[in-house]
């Protein structure tokens, strides 16, 4: 979901911006949060229909396969920010990685089944707009080329380098796992966090469900407080892959992590990469923590919803950011313009002829197959050819990581490629 208030109600733009409206004018009905510490039968939804079809993401491009573990990281040093009267910070988090010996592996859900259950039912429509029927598509089996808990594969450079995933407002994390996994299979260690109470819904180990919870009709207010909760949230986690790094378990129920994963992470080169508001996360957090050393923002604002630039945008950041643009009219010129305007430091911007916002998640993959009308694929992921844009996407995204955390060629960067036509650079 884009940050930003919707300034006309016309089809495909408004509706992209559900989440935010409500958060303004409070006219749709959100499901209550659940606590994230209690389990409870309420948030178990249930199978889904026999009709709905397993859906598929597309296999990684890089020489590796891809393993992928989650960690419940809880913050014992600050009561959650969206429920205070609970004591700790409880964030569920997904460690994608190069992997060895997958075979036999179980595969990892793309979903877990309650998170799944209210994917469809409320997430995919009411926050995501995407035209698809309830009970259509079986979230939770859905294909992901990842297998759970396989040994990591370290390769020749011993450490791996780190990127950090923060999803858009009203997506949850695995809504980026076609992104995640390819960069993984090309040999990152991708870090994807959901950010509870915000994210539209989390399942913790216990079952528990913890859903999205908006505390006010004021929309700037909100948008800024999950902004600072992102910031804060992903210091929090790279605090957390320092103490896996050191040879301790940063799961708080003591899961057993993969063979060769702790030490393997090069914590001294560390991306971030978002889309969305995770976007904006991405700059606001690279602004904040320094740990994070390059940075890309996928057609995220970089003004807040009364129109005033963020911190960021107004002075610039001095390490390397690039921004990545769906096709079209667009709210991120202001606060992109200034920022452009202010950084000392390396910055691109690109657009994705035939995008639309939803066109860097794992939409792109999904909706083809979900058979919808022609103008509802359209108004969800544009006009683009959708194998065409998942391989534009993961070429820059991995292009951009390899030139600034592994100092490899940077020459796509520099300017058009006739190799990929559809990603246009703006002067």
């Amino acid at each position: 979901m884009t940050n930003s208030l919707p300034h006309d109600r016309s089809r495909g733009s408004g509706r992209r911006r559900t989440l935010a409206a409500c958060a303004v004018a409070a006219f749709c009905t959100l499901t209550a949060a659940l606590p994230a510490g209690a389990a409870t039968s309420a948030a178990r939804t249930g199978s889904p229909p026999s009709s709905a079809r397993p859906l598929s993401l597309p296999a990684p491009t890089g020489q590796y396969q891809v393993g992928e573990v989650e960690l419940h990281l809880v913050d014992h040093s600050r009561p959650d920010p969206w429920h205070p009267a609970q004591d700790r910070r409880e964030l569920m988090v997904s460690v994608y990685y190069p992997a060895t010996h997958t075979a036999g592996r179980p595969a990892a859900p793309y979903m877990l089944p309650a998170a799944a259950g209210h994917f469809d039912k409320v997430t995919a429509n009411d926050y995501l707009s995407l035209h698809v029927p309830a009970g259509r598509a079986d979230w939770a089996r859905t294909t992901t080329h990842v297998a759970q808990s396989a040994p990591v594969a370290v390769g020749r450079g011993g450490r791996l380098p780190v990127a950090l995933y923060s999803p858009g407002l009203g997506e949850p994390r695995t809504w980026g796992t076609a992104a995640a996994a390819d960069l993984a299979s090309r040999g990152y260690v991708v870090v994807a966090i959901d950010h509870t109470y915000e994210s539209p819904e989390v399942q913790f180990p216990n079952g528990s469900l913890a859903t999205v919870s908006l505390p006010s009709d004021d929309g700037n207010a909100f948008i800024r407080k999950a902004l600072a909760v992102r910031v804060t949230d992903t210091s929090f986690v790279l605090d957390q892959l320092q103490v896996l790094n050191s040879g301790r378990n940063p799961d708080a129920d003591g899961q057993p992590l993969p063979a060769g994963l702790t030490g393997a992470l090069d914590l001294a080169e560390v991306g971030m990469f978002g889309h969305s508001t995770g976007g904006t996360a991405a700059a606001l957090a690279m602004d904040a923590d320094h740990r994070i050393t390059a940075g890309i923002d996928i057609d995220g604002n970089l003004a807040y919803t009364d129109g005033s630039l963020m911190p960021v945008a107004q002075h610039g950041l001095d390490r390397p950011f690039l921004l990545m643009g769906k096709d079209g009219k667009t709210d991120t010129g202001p606060g992109w313009q200034a920022f452009r305007t202010h950084t000392p430091g390396w910055t691109r911007q690109l657009t994705l002829l035939g995008s639309e916002h939803a066109s860097f998640t794992d939409a792109e993959a999904l909706v083809p197959q979900l058979r919808l009308r022609p103008s509802d694929q359209i108004d969800d992921i544009g006009t683009i050819d959708p194998a065409t844009a998942i391989r534009t996407n993961e070429a820059y995204v991995s292009a951009y990581f390899d030139h600034w955390l592994r100092g490899r060629s940077g020459r796509l960067l520099e300017g058009p490629s006739p190799k990929y036509p559809d990603m246009v650079f703006v002067k």
